[in-house]
């Protein structure tokens, strides 16, 4: 069976919070599927391990530390990729924050600032940048990583859904302004993935049960689960899809 339409031979992806987590995940599968990477995350030799990693399956690899909520990084991360590629196939923009739980109401400036900025702004930032590459270079594709949570509201994570719900319109505004220069965007919705990142969720015994009462899969995900499909929205399996979101929660909307 010829499933040549999943290989990302001779593309280069970014991806950012890549050294862990569905970041990381994306980034080895990419790399599995022919890309070259690029990608950041602030812990430096996080970067090189996962470097070292994508090398030994025979692709180029460029670790950048960046803090995707400082623009000064995403500028200085965007010219240091094209400068060593020359271009841009695939933006993954993964990296996002969660620093605090509890009522909206309670929510300072300082922690809106902090999610807002990491989740929303960064992602508009480095896609206006990249965007910009893909229309001298004649397309590509932009995926971001959202979240249930931006679809529906969840208790304790009032910013956090409210930052993925923004993602998911600044997908479709951009899947509609793109499109004309051959350029997708897409959104990956999960649920709970079973990463560092939704450790304090998945590890909470209670929260699972109820969590696991509503899901015909009675399970979380795994990173590798989400990558796979953010490979296929890389690749030209999808090559007529944009402006969606795809939805990963082993049926718990249903």
């Amino acid at each position: 069976m010829d499933i040549s339409y999943l290989s990302l031979e001779g593309k280069v992806a970014l991806v950012t919070g890549a050294c862990r987590g569905i970041g990381k995940a994306i980034a080895m599968i990419f790399a599995d599927a022919g890309a070259d990477l690029a990608f950041c995350c602030r812990n430096q030799p996080h970067l090189e391990e996962v470097a070292e990693e994508i090398r030994k399956l025979g692709r180029r690899a460029l670790p950048v530390a960046a803090h995707v909520r400082k623009p000064e990084d995403l500028r200085n991360l965007y010219e240091k990729v094209r400068e060593a590629y020359g271009r841009i196939d695939i933006l993954v923009n993964n990296a996002a924050t969660n620093p605090g739980m509890g009522p909206l109401v309670n929510m300072d400036e300082r922690m809106y600032d902090q999610i807002m900025n990491t989740n929303l702004k960064g992602y508009t930032i480095l896609s206006q940048l990249v965007a910009k590459l893909m229309i001298e270079q004649g397309g590509g594709n932009i995926i971001n990583i959202s979240s249930v949570g931006g679809i529906s509201p969840d208790k304790g994570l009032g910013l956090y859904c409210i930052s993925k719900a923004a993602i998911i319109m600044l997908t479709k505004q951009l899947a509609l302004e793109l499109g004309p220069y051959n350029i997708r965007v897409n959104a990956i919705a999960p649920g709970v993935v079973q990463t560092k990142f939704s450790e304090a969720l998945w590890t909470n015994e209670e929260l699972m049960e109820v969590e696991m009462a509503h899901t015909p899969l009675n399970r979380i995900a795994q990173p590798e689960e989400v990558a796979r499909t953010a490979l296929y929205l890389a690749s030209d399996a999808s090559s007529y899809v944009t402006g969606q979101t795809i939805v990963m929660d082993g049926g718990g909307s249903l």
